[in-house]
This record gives structure tokens, C-alpha cells and sequence, in this order.
């Protein structure tokens, strides 16, 4: 019998989808390190390749992780903590470097800067209303907020590289980053609007 694929088993931090998670926050260190070889150590370009390619890996397995979960009946509260933590992680590390790159620049470190300033709002109402046993479900709206993210991420990734095969490839990223911040604000002000709700609950209480 395959332990991995049936049903109801395999609920550990071991099992597959949990798996996938760890190999997503195992690739911010390869994402990071070729980012940093390229510019900063004036690596060859296609570094830049390389770490597209990883993170594209890595943000298949924020789909699949779930989907096995899913399927497999191996959701678990381990999982459920985690794969918020490894899509962070990657976001704030990859956004942290391309600024140190200087890809994000200028008026784009705003967009930035919001959408990592959200990212520690959530992380904080999550913690709190956890506390409170309140699962505050994720919407369709933040899910495209979090795909338009990953593709901004990725062509701003290519950067040098990617405008050497297609001009504009920074510029879609930049404008895909402002995208991503301005469907960050709305989503946050959602979480932030639960969790003041809940507070309020509590005070009165």
C-alpha cells in the first residue's frame, strides 16, 4: 500500500504537502543567493534565469501543497500554520533583495513597502484571533492578490536578463508590483476590519 497516497494518513510534518512547503522555504536561500551573486557580485546573467526558475518552482508548490492536502485528506494544523509562514518568507526575502538590487527603486519601494507592511499586519490579526479560536477565511480577491505578487516577483526577477530578450519585462513587473499593492491595501483593510470586529466583541464581552 502506498502510505504517501491514502487517505487519511500521513497527517505528520512529514507527510507530502508539508514537504512541498519546507522545498519553498528551502529555495529563498537559492532565489536570494543568485540575486546577490549577479548584481551585487556582478555575476553572470543568467543567474537571474536560475532564480526565476527556482521561484517558479517554488510558488507551483504553494498549489500543489494544498491540492495534496486536499486530496490526500492530509490537512493538519502544522500545515495550516506553516504554508502562510513559507509564502511570506519568500515574498518579503525576494522583495528585500530586488531593492538591495535596485530593481525596485524609487517610487516602486512604496508598493513595496505596503505590501510588506501588510504582510506583518496579517501575520499579527492571524496570531491574535487564533488566540481567539477565529479563522478568518482567505477570499478569491486575496488569492489574486497573492498571483498577481508571484508574477510581479517573477519578472522583476528577470530584470537585466528579461529585458534583453523583451524589452518592457522590468516595466510590467513594476507595474504589476503597484497591482499587487493596491489589491494588498483593500484585502488588509478586510483582515484588519475582522479583527477590530473581534476586538470589539471581546472588550464588550
Amino acid at each position: 500500500m502506498n502510505i504517501a497516497t491514502t487517505p487519511g494518513t500521513a497527517k505528520s510534518s512529514l507527510s507530502i504537502p508539508n514537504m512541498l512547503t519546507y522545498a519553498r522555504i528551502a529555495a529563498i536561500p537559492v532565489v536570494v543567493g543568485c540575486i546577490y551573486v549577479q548584481s551585487i557580485m556582478d555575476g553572470p546573467l543568467w543567474l537571474r534565469w536560475v532564480a526565476v526558475a527556482v521561484f517558479i518552482a517554488a510558488g507551483v508548490t504553494d498549489y500543489l501543497d494544498g491540492y495534496y492536502a486536499r486530496i490526500w485528506n492530509q490537512q493538519s494544523a502544522f500545515g495550516r500554520m506553516l504554508d502562510p509562514i513559507a509564502d511570506k518568507l519568500l515574498v518579503a526575502s525576494c522583495l528585500l533583495m530586488l531593492a538591495a538590487d535596485g530593481i525596485i527603486h524609487g517610487w516602486s519601494l512604496w508598493a513595496a513597502i505596503v505590501i510588506l507592511c501588510r504582510e506583518i499586519l496579517v501575520s499579527g490579526l492571524r496570531e491574535y484571533l487564533a488566540a481567539l479560536r477565529v479563522s478568518v477565511p482567505v477570499t478569491k480577491l486575496a488569492k489574486w492578490k497573492t498571483t498577481i505578487q508571484l508574477v510581479a516577483i517573477g519578472f522583476l526577477l528577470a530584470g537585466e536578463a528579461g529585458d534583453l530578450v523583451v524589452p518592457v519585462v522590468t516595466q510590467i513587473g513594476l507595474l504589476l508590483l503597484w497591482a499587487s499593492a493596491i489589491f494588498t491595501i483593500y484585502t488588509g483593510y478586510d483582515y484588519f476590519r475582522a479583527g477590530i470586529h473581534h476586538l470589539t466583541k471581546e472588550d464588550e464581552g
